[in-house]
């Protein structure tokens, strides 16, 4: 009915505006250097503000031997984030967590509707050649576009169903 489709609609376009909201935010960061040092954030932080194991233990009410194992659980990622707050407020700091996509989101999705567009066309391409009835070089394009095209006006969870 008329009403879900509407529905159906502002939810795509509420999830397009989200998306791209995100993408803004996500951006300054994706070729930002933010690798943490050899040492690890909290190690590089603490020696910075030359605050000792003893001294950051008594802030967080846990022993000096415990620090240093945060410190390398960190380094070596074995570490909650709970544990880097907690131990980044202490050092009057802030943790800052982020999933950062290595290129623009609508390119991610553009790419996957591609892959899945040229999946789909091998698979009919080929039948459709042993039928000898193959599509010649700008069908074939306006074909791939035309999927490509579909999956992206699509729900983008169909885009992520293993194949």
């Amino acid at each position: 009915n008329m009403f879900s489709l509407t529905a159906y609609i502002g939810d795509i376009v509420n999830r397009e505006l989200a998306r791209k909201n995100l993408e803004k935010r996500l951006a300054p960061l994706r070729n930002a250097d933010l690798m943490p040092p050899a040492t690890g954030w909290l190690r590089a932080l603490r020696d910075a503000l030359g605050i000792t194991t003893v001294q950051l233990g008594k802030r967080l009410g846990v022993v000096p031997s415990r620090i240093s194992a945060l410190e390398k659980a960190e380094v070596t990622g074995g570490t909650t984030l709970k544990s880097l707050r907690e131990a980044a407020e202490a050092m009057g700091c802030t943790l800052i967590y982020a999933l950062v996509p290595t290129r623009p989101m609508d390119a991610m999705l553009r790419e996957r509707a591609t892959d899945l567009a040229e999946e789909e066309l091998a698979r009919t391409h080929h039948s459709m050649r042993l039928e000898d009835q193959a599509l010649d070089a700008d069908d074939y394009a306006a074909e791939r576009e035309r999927l490509i095209a579909a999956y992206l006006a699509g729900s983008a969870h169909r885009l992520w169903d293993a194949r």
